[in-house]
């Protein structure tokens, strides 16, 4: 198996789709007809410089719950990060305040430099996603799932992009099986050529190779930091896998009760806070209630 090459790769779009069925329009059902009614996105000029993505003091509160509180991080280009916690930690309503899909009750988040409330449109251009519990609509087909986003995402000379994903992926030979029919390893590359289909300047990633053989897995964190080094793409992270994280990713966040309680390089934080492992370190934050981190970890 070769996938994914390291040949071109992916930029936009995010869209957690979840478990759904599309019916196609006569238009899209036909694989040579192009004919995207999605409109050209007018995109202010990119920040140069600026981090691929920059959480600033980011809150959501449910009433007198408080579930994410005062978080701040950056990811640089050419970064991968690892968002870590608990069950209940705040991870998941962090990404969706990233992803668009929940309003911050504080706080600002940038992508690519720029502002995600007040240009959301832009900001999400420049963004996608995968997630082992977001798959593409069983119904379609592989190439008639990359299809249908694309045009979301008007991509330029889409059925080139899709027919490079397909190879890079080692999915051409399932390009007109429905995804519903497809393996749940063949799922998660389907969904990962779909995160990869607009080259984004921001990836963010939930467990994206929770159902892969360990072979399969190994080629896709390959790709990923090929992604990542290459393209310079900020990627964030998300995994209870602690050997794939210290593996892959440059630096690591662990969040407890809504706030990133420790920040580092995943293999020497451990060493810092007298733990053996970063899974050890991750079992200590997750059995320990906030109050004993209040003035951070012995």
């Amino acid at each position: 198996m070769k996938f994914p090459g390291s040949r071109r790769y992916a930029e936009q779009g995010a869209a957690a789709t979840g478990r759904f069925s599309i019916t196609l329009p006569a238009s899209m059902a036909q694989p040579d007809t192009v004919a995207s009614s999605a409109k050209t996105l007018n995109l202010p000029a990119s920040g140069g410089g600026s981090a691929a993505l920059a959480v600033e003091n980011l809150h959501k509160r449910y009433g007198a719950i408080t579930a994410v509180d005062g978080v701040s991080f950056n990811v640089d280009r050419g970064e991968i990060v690892a968002l870590l916690g608990p069950n209940g930690a705040g991870k998941t309503t962090t990404i969706n305040m990233i992803l668009g899909l929940l309003e911050p009750s504080a706080g600002q988040v940038r992508i690519d430099g720029i502002d995600l409330r007040t240009h959301r449109e832009q900001a999400l251009a420049r963004t996608n996603f995968a997630a082992v519990y977001s798959t593409l609509p069983g119904n379609l087909t592989v190439r008639q799932n990359l299809r249908f986003f694309a045009l979301l995402y008007d991509v330029a000379d889409c059925a080139t992009r899709i027919d490079e994903l397909l190879e890079e992926f080692e999915l051409s030979r399932f390009r007109d099986t429905k995804c519903g029919l497809l393996s749940s390893g063949e799922q998660t590359r389907a969904a990962l050529a779909k995160a990869l289909l607009n080259r984004p300047q921001l990836l963010l990633l939930d467990e994206p190779t929770a159902s892969l053989d360990p072979s399969a897995a190994q080629l896709v964190r390959e790709e990923i930091r090929g992604l990542a080094a290459i393209r310079r793409c900020g990627i964030l992270w998300t995994s209870h896998n602690m050997q794939e994280v210290e593996a892959v990713c440059d630096r690591v966040l662990l969040l407890s009760h809504g706030k990133v309680l420790l920040e580092g390089e995943p293999r020497s934080l451990p060493q810092r806070h007298g733990a053996a492992s970063l899974e050890d370190l991750f079992i200590r934050i997750a059995r320990e209630p906030l109050s004993a981190h209040s003035g951070g970890l012995a």
